[in-house]
């Protein structure tokens, strides 16, 4: 018999099981042995509140949003629950929260490996062929006298059995550690399509309206975890994310969201619908025993591998050739998604897209805030910097991985990519008469030019420089440096916010080695793609210009207002 996680907690002797009356209210009782349509229906308008209430600003960590009116089981919560989860807890917390209060079973992957194919090692997180599920943790109440059994399905199906005070698994234990500890997320790295008893928790899905949906998961292959809460009429998909501090934010989903090889399950997946098998109801009427199963593939309707493979996928099997195409026309995945996830034909309203684009940037500048801050707390930029870079500088481990911000960065750089994309598109089409283009000024250029305008002045931060004094930036100024933003967690405030000119430079204390570091690193910070394969541990003299796969040597365009301001008239 094996041993996965130890759980044990003694029933004291001489007391009955109704004398522990006080844990009822943290008994998980099954009481329904699957999740029912109605069961996902329900989910998604739970997740679409808690969305609904970050992006209104009503809360912004999982615990102020747990236990707000946002969340309509709080009444009936017992003491002890932390209601904490980072990134990759987040879906799991949610769903096993949500699971616990309407008697539903629920099963997580609790090991993984990388699959068995040649050059997929390193860090687990990154593999460059993904991972597949080793062991399982099921939620099932105990078989015994007052005893509830958390099972541990592994490859040869042994168990692991904790004894509690009642029969029934202990909520609080579940969610503030045991199932937020057991899950990665290399968990998300996978296609999603073993089905068998060694099953994948997600699926992934079809691109409809009806298969992506409040309480979907959004992977990015670079490690981060989304949860979509909202899709709007015109096709925007907005999530909600949580971060290492508790926080919560809410965000658009556009390319920072990166396509990868299939392996590596990037993009947008369901939780596998789950059935209590072999069970039996005692007194209560709640399930005692058996086993938690997953749905099979072929009974899923929204399952799919288009996202990964396209419509028209290729002839040879090549992921990235296979083609997107509507109406006969090809188009780019990101415009595929957003076309089928409108309600009906889609219409683009320039003006609004060009507002929630910036109103999106400014999110993550925010969110960025408060990361830097973070660091900045800790007081890792008065370290003396260390004589190499990580091995990889966008997955680590230790200060770097704490501190660091070169992901998070480099999904800045890819927003502001995008909206000079996505301006320069919604002009040309405009010009060509494109009917999905819905303007009826006569100066779209100008109009476009004055929102962002009055949404960057709008969007207003600020950080503590080295000598306390707040400096307050605009959301234009930001992208007026996002390249000279350091990601380096060695470097003083003014140097992590871009600063160039010598009157805010003056209150920054790094030495001549931190500042010499600062100017080699910029074939860095220019790098808008995050690689994890590469080596990136050079030491200074050695980081002279840009290396095989690291860095570049000019920075991608993202000057929306000179495109605007080209061609304007008044």
């Amino acid at each position: 018999m094996k041993w996965i996680l130890g759980l044990a907690f003694l029933l004291l002797p001489g007391l009955s099981q109704a004398q522990f009356s006080p844990y009822a209210a943290r008994d998980w009782k099954v009481t329904k042995t699957q999740w029912s349509q109605q069961d996902e229906e329900n989910y998604a308008a739970f997740v679409a509140r808690l969305g609904a209430a970050v992006e209104n600003r009503q809360c912004d960590t999982v615990k102020g949003c747990l236990t707000s009116n946002a969340n309509p089981y709080y009444s009936s919560d017992p003491s002890g629950l932390a209601y904490y989860a980072d990134c990759a807890d987040l879906p799991y917390y949610l769903r096993s929260y949500f699971a616990w209060k309407n008697g539903l079973p629920m099963s997580v992957a609790s090991r993984v490996s990388a699959r068995p194919v040649a050059g997929n090692t390193g860090d687990i997180r990154y593999t460059p062929q993904g991972n597949y599920v080793t062991g399982r943790f099921d939620v099932i109440a105990g078989n015994g006298r007052n005893r509830s059994a958390f099972i541990y399905n592994i490859e040869d199906f042994d168990y692991g059995f904790g004894i509690l005070a009642s029969r029934y698994p202990n909520a609080v234990s579940l969610l503030n550690g045991t199932i937020t500890n057991t899950t990665l997320s290399a968990t998300f790295r996978m296609m999603g399509t073993e089905d068998g008893k060694m099953y994948a928790d997600f699926y992934p899905v079809k691109i409809t309206r009806y298969s992506i949906r409040p309480g979907t998961i959004i992977y990015d292959p670079n490690g981060h975890v989304a949860v979509v809460y909202k899709i709007t009429t015109d096709g925007r998909i907005y999530y909600i994310d949580s971060h290492p501090d508790n926080t919560l934010t809410s965000g658009m989903y556009n390319p920072k969201f990166e396509r990868s090889n299939p392996y590596q399950g990037a993009g947008f997946k369901n939780f596998r619908p789950l059935t209590l098998t072999g069970a039996k109801r005692d007194s209560s009427g709640a399930y005692i025993g058996g086993r938690v199963v997953g749905a099979k593939n072929n009974t899923l309707p929204y399952y799919s591998l288009e996202q990964f493979y396209g419509n028209q996928p290729d002839p040879d099997g090549k992921w990235n050739q296979g083609k997107f195409v509507y109406n006969g026309r090809t188009v780019d995945y990101y415009e595929y998604l957003r076309i089928m996830m409108a309600n009906g034909e889609l219409k683009i309203d320039p003006l609004a897209d060009m507002q929630s684009m910036v109103q999106d940037l400014c999110v993550n500048i925010v969110d960025r805030v408060e990361a830097v801050n973070v660091a900045l707390r800790s007081g890792v930029q008065n370290k003396a910097h260390p004589e190499r870079l990580p091995q990889n500088i966008f997955g680590t481990t230790g200060e770097w991985e704490q501190f660091a911000s070169p992901s998070r960065d480099a999904r800045l750089k890819v927003s502001f990519m995008n909206l000079l994309a996505q301006t320069r598109s919604m002009v040309q089409r405009h010009q060509v008469g494109d009917p999905t283009i819905v303007y009826r000024g006569n100066n779209l250029r100008g109009d476009l030019l004055a929102i962002y305008q009055r949404e960057s002045n709008a969007c207003k931060f600020g950080y503590t420089n080295s000598s306390g004094q707040l400096i307050t930036l605009n959301l234009e100024q930001a992208r007026q440096r996002v390249f000279d933003m350091s990601f380096d967690p060695y470097h003083c405030a003014e140097l992590r916010w871009g600063a160039k000119s010598s009157g805010e430079l003056a209150s920054c204390p790094d030495n001549a080695n931190k500042r010499a570091w600062y100017n080699a690193e910029r074939w860095l910070r220019y790098q808008y793609e995050r690689t994890y394969d590469a080596r990136m541990d050079y030491s200074l003299g050695e980081l002279t210009g840009p290396k095989p796969g690291v860095g570049i040597a000019n920075p991608p365009d993202i000057d929306v207002v000179r495109f605007l301001q080209t061609g304007t008239r008044r």
